[in-house]
């Protein structure tokens, strides 16, 4: 007697579920797998950390700076070339270990609370650099960090200092954003290109626009790196923004600075005694 091939269900039939067909269903997956693992560890909003995957920490910018300056310049093509890019990261290596700082005792204030919830909980894109220094920051804290990863097709990996249970992978750039945006109080930005700059452009634009109501605290960290590499001022003098929408973030130059700007945020819209 021949046997009958049994059926497979539409969830376990690969082929559909990566379809163009499907896409509804993998979208609204990204939407709900996190949400459920954020409910389960009562995770009740967030601080985000921004800023560029490129950057090193200073132990690792003095190796490679060290290990390019030991090569023979004779024998080195480029080798001046190299030689000033690692010093270059060198010197933007103060990025990461303040980042390091702050995400540190942001984390430590924010365990210091007396709620049965985990509240402004230290939440990157998972990846290197600044992600990963702030989620470092974070694990020497010994508190739980978030990761956000995106799959590209670059090397884009979580870092080893995001907390276990919330590491997550994304597909889809846009649901990857909405988490970032939903349970966010706070957003740092340090020094980036043009990731950095799409993720803090997309969440001005939406305060701006109002689709983002509640009170959320923008930190630009370096006022002198931003001011450099983007002259907010001209907006308003060509009339494309109001001169008011420069409320919408304030500049930073110190870990000790940040720190307080965004603990008085805290305390004054979203820690009040009842």
């Amino acid at each position: 007697m021949k046997k009958i091939k049994q059926s497979v269900k539409a969830y376990d039939n690969p082929e559909f579920m990566n379809s163009t067909e499907a896409r509804t269903l993998r979208i609204l997956s990204e939407f709900i797998e996190p949400n459920t693992r954020f409910q389960k560890y009562k995770i009740l909003d967030t601080i985000v950390f921004f800023g560029s995957a490129r950057l090193m920490s200073k132990k690792d910018a003095t190796a490679e700076y060290n290990k390019v300056k030991a090569m023979d310049p004779k024998k080195t093509a480029g080798f001046v070339e190299k030689l000033r890019h690692a010093q270059h990261m060198l010197d933007m290596s103060h990025y990461y270990e303040d980042t390091v700082e702050l995400s540190r005792r942001l984390t430590e204030w924010s365990m210091s609370l007396n709620t049965d919830k985990n509240r402004f909980i230290v939440c990157t894109g998972g990846g290197p650099g600044i992600m990963e220094a702030a989620n470092k920051g974070a694990h020497a804290a010994k508190g739980m960090s978030i990761g956000l990863n995106i799959s590209i097709p670059y090397e884009q990996f979580v870092n080893k200092y995001v907390t276990e249970d919330l590491k997550f992978e994304f597909h889809y750039f846009f649901m990857r954003k909405f988490w970032f945006a939903y349970l966010a109080k706070a957003l740092v930005v340090f020094p980036g290109g043009f990731g950095t700059m799409d993720e803090l452009f997309e969440m001005l634009t939406l305060i701006q626009t109002g689709k983002i109501k509640k009170n959320l605290c923008i930190v630009v960290y370096d006022e002198k790196y931003w001011k450099t590499v983007m002259n907010f001022e001209s907006l308003v003098d060509y009339g494309v923004i109001n001169k008011s929408d420069l409320n919408l973030f304030q500049f930073c130059n110190t870990v000790d600075k940040a720190f307080e700007i965004v603990t008085k945020h805290f305390e004054k819209n979203y820690l009040k005694k009842k």
